[in-house]
């Protein structure tokens, strides 16, 4: 049966169970505003999605659930983003932020001078991860390879989705896999959400970033979508068909294709607009849309199969 392994982005989690099901809960509504009928059948395969909690043994510490579950669910009431929620998003652009974001990418050093506290938590969490300081770095993959091999190792169709620092993670695994483990199997579908893979200071520190040619890129990846919404300030470059277009060239990946646009992520708490949080990707109906087709081709996929494997009369 189809699998959806989800890698979260960086900073403590809440206990498994608990995070999981909240993901879970998003998921399934942003589908149903997309497809309601593959509402219907995704929401029976409450098993077949796996999380990758890499988080606990990286930080040491969990979260508590209390703050966000109001926020979720306010997101889950609201069928959309409002207008005041579409103009906030607008003006990131405009605001220092943005400019702070574009300096460190080129000098990562000045960041400690002019970032505010949120620039400089995601530029210094991405320095320790490739830094592996502590054997972090080694810590996330092992656990996201630990949910993925056996997955492409049986012959299951897998929908991997990253998010922020998750997708960086999940680049890493999928070279990793490609180059030192010799998986040959492909992750069907790989969908980036919010993420800063277009990031100079990002491309230049990823593995298979000083090769050149095939061992340059992950191989076992058959599409590639992203999707970022507006205002999203982890994804400074949101273009990502373009940096990694070679890939297509050398025949490592069917296509990669970027949604980006009119998705607003309208996520709010205490602190406002929160463009980047995942509960906020994960209840839009563009994402939920990509969700149930791809959702939608396993399940043509297998009832063909059973179809094929029934005795003639």
């Amino acid at each position: 049966m189809a699998k959806i392994v989800f890698i979260p982005g960086k900073n403590p989690k809440p206990a498994p169970d608990v995070h999981k099901a909240q993901l879970w809960r998003c998921l399934l509504e942003g589908v149903r505003r997309a497809n309601p009928e593959m509402h219907a059948d995704l929401a029976e395969h409450g098993n077949d999605f796996h999380v990758v909690n890499w988080n606990r043994a990286y930080y040491g510490v969990e979260t508590s659930m209390t703050e966000d579950l109001p926020w979720i669910d306010a997101l889950l009431h609201q069928h959309g983003p409002t207008a005041e929620d579409m103009e906030e998003a607008r003006q990131w652009r405009k605001q220092l932020t943005w400019v702070t974001y574009r300096l460190a990418d080129h000098f990562p050093r000045l960041i400690r001078l002019f970032a505010d506290d949120a620039a400089r938590s995601t530029i210094e969490e991405t320095h320790r991860y490739f830094t592996n300081m502590g054997g972090s770095a080694e810590i996330a993959h092992a656990r996201a390879i630990d949910a993925l091999r056996p997955l492409l190792d049986d012959g299951e169709p897998v929908l991997l989705i990253g998010h922020s620092l998750g997708s960086v993670i999940a680049w890493n695994v999928l070279w990793l896999m490609t180059h030192e483990l010799g998986v040959r199997r492909k992750v069907d579908t790989w969908l980036t959400l919010g993420s800063p893979l277009g990031m100079r200071f990002v491309k230049s520190r990823l593995l298979g970033s000083a090769h050149v040619g095939i061992t340059r890129y992950p191989g076992c990846i058959r599409e590639w979508i992203n999707v970022s919404a507006v205002g999203d300030e982890t994804a400074l470059d949101a273009r990502l068909r373009d940096d990694f277009y070679e890939m297509i060239e050398l025949n490592l990946v069917e296509n990669i294709s970027d949604h980006l646009g009119r998705i607003y992520n309208h996520y709010r708490d205490d602190e406002g607009l929160n463009p980047h949080r995942i509960y906020g990707y994960l209840v839009n109906p563009a994402v939920g849309q990509l969700i149930s087709e791809w959702w939608y081709r396993q399940l043509q996929a297998s009832r063909t199969t059973q179809r094929s494997s029934l005795p003639s009369r």
